[in-house]
């Protein structure tokens, strides 16, 4: 009984492998299998996708700018201004910043004068100083805040923008590869054939 149970198990192991094989069989005329899209190609590499590796949108979003001038054109313009507008609000927000840091400094060193007539004094000079510089650059942190909300709106747009054009490109994948559920029943009933088998095997 136990060398007929064994057999039944290795038969079993051998059909499924043989199955295995032929499901990985690529499916013939279909745009992801025949390359017609190369952005087909990415998301079969992907099959397995997992976040720690990237981003399976951007990937998409890659192959498709390779064969789009009109794209790689944008993508680079959109590149130059995030680096841009990073390079101008670091050479402002540090020069704020820097005049930010020494009122503070000031303040907290004022802190340590004995005399209370004298600490007022320096105190006061403090705060006009730094009453007079924010009135100076306040149409700068107006503009500042200005061009860091449209970064982010600049930002979002894009996110949504690659996500409209991979759309379709996920959609015609999951078309060449329909999900039919023949060969899992196939497989359930095999697994119910030896539990049964393994019932009445005391």
């Amino acid at each position: 009984m136990k060398k007929i149970l064994f057999a039944s198990i290795l038969a079993l192991s051998l059909l499924s492998c043989s199955e295995n094989k032929s499901r990985q069989a690529p499916t013939v005329e279909n745009a992801v299998d025949n390359a017609e899209s190369s952005v087909s190609g990415a998301i079969k590499k992907n099959t397995r996708y997992s976040s720690r590796e990237g981003n399976l949108v951007h990937e998409i979003y890659q192959e498709l700018i390779k064969n789009d001038k009109a794209l790689q054109d944008l993508d680079k313009r959109i590149a130059v201004i995030n680096q841009e507008t990073e390079d101008a609000m670091t050479e402002y927000d540090d020069v704020i910043q820097k005049s930010e840091t020494y009122y503070n400094d000031a303040t907290t060193l004022s802190n340590s004068v004995s005399d209370s007539v004298t600490k007022k004094q320096i105190e006061k000079e403090i705060k006009a100083s730094s009453e007079k510089y924010d009135i100076k650059t306040q149409t700068i942190r107006d503009l500042i805040t200005k061009i860091k909300a449209n970064r982010k709106t600049l930002h979002d747009q894009y996110v949504v923008f690659k996500i409209r054009k991979t759309l379709p490109e996920i959609e015609k994948y999951q078309n060449a590869h329909p999900l039919k559920t023949d060969s899992l029943n196939q497989f359930i009933n095999k697994q119910n054939a030896l539990l049964e088998e393994l019932k009445k095997l005391k």
